[in-house]
């Protein structure tokens, strides 16, 4: 059972009608973010695929009040935010990136899956200081108000991290990472080249997975050593949140930092009238597996790090997984449907289903009622018990997503949190407003 604070809460609560309220929004520059949905991938694009990052410090919020101290990649010379901006291009376009250094220290951007990447005009090189020890696995822009730029031609069409490529063992833990998708010439409503990548454009969702040790952040931020040898994650995170600041909506005012969510929002599949899966790109910048499951349906696996499951003659490879396991360094691309297999009828549904036990609800610290994992918990008035006040708007499903390693769902060790979120499916008829 999960027990949280109750203001955290009663703010999720406000979710689905935050969902329906949120305004458009457009990020204004020489680059801008698509429309900002209330949930699932926001995409920062350029006509001429030119972006500013800055690398830059700043603060993000945990659920349990505790702040940590991050560096991540800023658009252009706006606020610090964690993961850095997603960047969305075409396959076969040039791509230029400018990097700004204002932290303490050099840094870079390396783009693994791209070739020929070119930094300031140059092939990119890795760095090495006076001892001959490498620093660095690509050219760096300076410390405080150094400046890089590099170029590429976006390769094949997938998902792709791109992250510091400088003393990667601190930073990138430090937060310097972020997605680029490079979708496919012509058919943006695919995943890749291939047919059956089709996917819904307006379920899209990324999963940028990470992990933070406090002590080395609080380090950095005091200027002090760090020992690497006790190096020990407490936290676990989606997209920089962790549960439940996971199902909150995108750029929650109460998260400024922190500007995606993690909460999947669909329909069940129905052949003519909700045909296309939702697409759900998994990256891991962290420095262990995060073996990632979905409760309630299986997700077929269709790439693995910008390369769709295929054989050499084409022959579709792909499968359906309970278990995402994504590597340090790796993404996997799934596309997901959600079928009513037991046709559930709110008005009359035939299966009977025993009201289960508060223990295996979630509830409060108050009488509210989230879910439980019986799908026709919140259909009908009347079946909760006396005094019960159950959060769900239209006998909508939750089913619960999270790391299998149980300590990456903590927060700080605390159960339930880190690396989990939920998956929300409406009625077929979708949810009144």
């Amino acid at each position: 059972m999960l027990r949280l604070d109750r203001g955290r809460w009663k703010r999720l609560s406000a979710v689905p009608l935050v969902a329906a309220i949120v305004a458009v929004l457009v990020v204004p520059g020489p680059s801008q973010s698509t429309a900002s949905p209330p949930a699932g991938l926001e995409c920062l694009t350029a006509g001429d695929n030119a972006f500013e990052l800055t690398a830059t410090g700043g603060y993000a919020a945990m659920p349990d009040g505790n702040t940590i101290y991050m560096w991540s990649y800023a658009a252009g010379g706006g606020a610090f935010q964690l993961p850095g901006p997603t960047l969305c291009v075409t396959s076969g376009v040039k791509v230029t990136v400018v990097l700004h250094n204002s932290l303490p220290e050099p840094t870079s951007i390396t783009f693994p899956g791209q070739v020929q990447v070119l930094a300031d005009g140059q092939p990119a090189q890795p760095e090495t200081d006076a001892a001959g020890t490498l620093t660095s696995l690509t050219t760096t822009a300076a410390a405080n108000t150094g400046s890089v730029t590099y170029t590429f031609t976006a390769g094949p069409p997938g998902t792709y991290l791109y992250q510091s490529g400088t003393d990667a063992q601190k930073q990138v833990q430090m937060g310097l990472y972020g997605a680029l998708v490079v979708r496919p010439a012509g058919h943006p409503e695919r995943e890749n080249d291939r047919a059956d990548s089709a996917f819904d454009r307006d379920r899209e969702y990324l999963y940028l997975l990470g992990e933070i040790d406090p002590d080395l952040h609080l380090a950095v931020e005091r200027k002090r050593a760090y020992d690497f040898t006790r190096y020990k994650a407490r936290y676990f995170t989606i997209n920089g949140r962790s549960m439940p600041d996971t199902i909150a909506p995108n750029h929650a005012d109460w998260l400024p930092a922190q500007p995606y969510g993690a909460l999947i929002h669909i329909r069940p599949y129905d052949p003519v009238g909700n045909p296309k899966p939702a697409l759900i790109r998994y990256l891991n910048a962290g420095s262990v597996s995060y073996p990632f499951h979905p409760h309630g349906s299986d997700e077929q696996l269709i790439a693995r790090d910008g390369r769709p499951a295929q054989g050499p003659g084409g022959q579709d490879l792909s499968y359906s997984n309970f278990l995402i396991d994504v590597a340090p360094g790796q993404t996997v691309d799934t596309l997901m449907i959600w079928k009513d297999a037991e046709h559930w009828d709110p008005q009359g549904n035939p299966i009977p289903v025993p009201l289960p036990s508060l223990q295996d609800q979630i509830v409060g610290p108050g009488p509210e009622t989230w879910f439980a994992e019986n799908p026709y918990l919140g259909g009908e008035p009347g079946e909760l018990p006396p005094g019960v006040v159950q959060n769900n708007q239209c006998g909508e499903y939750y089913h619960v997503a999270h790391s299998h390693a149980l300590e990456q769902a903590t927060n700080y060790g605390a159960s339930f949190g880190g690396m989990m979120t939920l998956i929300r499916i409406d009625p077929p008829a979708g949810c009144p407003a």
